[in-house]
């Protein structure tokens, strides 16, 4: 069996405040400490705050992300938060790999016809219906579905827009698999929006977006959320980093230079794809 190819990255991560007059006191919140994943180990990890914080706590979200409250009480003109890491990276599954499940789990996920015999494989992510995802997380989630079924609500960021519904229809045909239309969808974005720096700002809506077709990682990011929770998906917002300097003779990646952003999808029995 051969090894699992493992990589290992050092991330350096620094967010800087100037203010144009003296701020008294300051209270922030840092979402910076890569998780922990099934492909992904953290190895070392520091976040340095100047001027020093007054008050500090660290605490784990409902999500599972590590959360970093920092209070500051005497009056400053800027604030540095810089983090370093080091991670290591293993491959991941590619997404519909298929997975072997029984002939009833099979029925279910086919809305009443089994497509293949007892224990033959079959990839979720490429035989399960969109509807038939939305309908059991809508139905009854299992433990394990708790949280992914909150990630198909609106949120003050993302909330129910009638114009990205509209724009995802044309990907979620009635019966598609849900793999193959998610994928389509985010090529379509890919290939419909611009990629300019400036265009937006962190309040932008999604209609917003959709109606000027141009913006940043964030914002695609947005209305992809929209677009999927729009028709009962969940979808949740990842957070994270691209590799600033490629591998000689691959092209540099858009966005690398900043902290970038994209949507993970998930199913029942198939789990989140990013």
């Amino acid at each position: 069996m051969a090894a699992t190819r493992a990589e290992r990255y050092v991330v350096h991560h620094e967010t800087r405040y100037a203010y144009t007059a003296p701020v008294s006191q300051s209270w922030q919140l840092a979402r910076l400490t890569p998780r922990a994943l099934p492909w992904q180990t953290l190895l070392s990890y520091t976040l340095e705050i100047e001027p020093k914080a007054d008050e500090r706590r660290d605490e784990v979200d409902s999500f599972g992300n590590r959360v970093t409250h920092f209070g500051l009480h005497g009056a400053h003109r800027r604030l540095r938060v810089r983090m370093e890491c080091l991670v290591e990276v293993t491959e991941r599954p590619a997404p519909g790999a298929p997975i072997a499940l029984p002939a009833q789990q099979q029925m279910q996920l086919q809305g009443g016809a089994p497509m293949q015999s007892q224990g033959q494989s079959l990839a979720p992510g490429t035989a399960q219906a969109w509807e038939a995802v939305r309908e059991a997380i809508r139905r009854e989630p299992q433990q394990d579905d708790l949280i992914p079924a909150s990630m198909s609500e609106p949120t003050p960021l993302v909330p129910l827009s009638e114009g990205a519904r509209q724009y995802a229809s044309r990907s979620f045909a009635r019966g598609r698999p849900w793999l193959e239309a998610v994928t389509e969808l985010m090529h379509r974005i890919h290939a419909d929006f611009e990629f300019e720096p400036g265009a937006t700002t962190v309040s932008t809506s999604v209609d917003e977006v959709l109606h000027q077709r141009r913006g940043v990682c964030q914002d695609f990011a947005h209305l992809m959320l929209a677009c999927l929770r729009g028709h009962g998906l969940p979808a949740r917002y990842v957070s994270g980093y691209l590799l600033t300097e490629p591998p000689p003779g691959k092209a540099r990646l858009m966005g690398v230079d900043a902290s970038h952003a994209w949507v993970a999808a998930y199913a029942p029995q198939h789990g989140w794809v990013e």
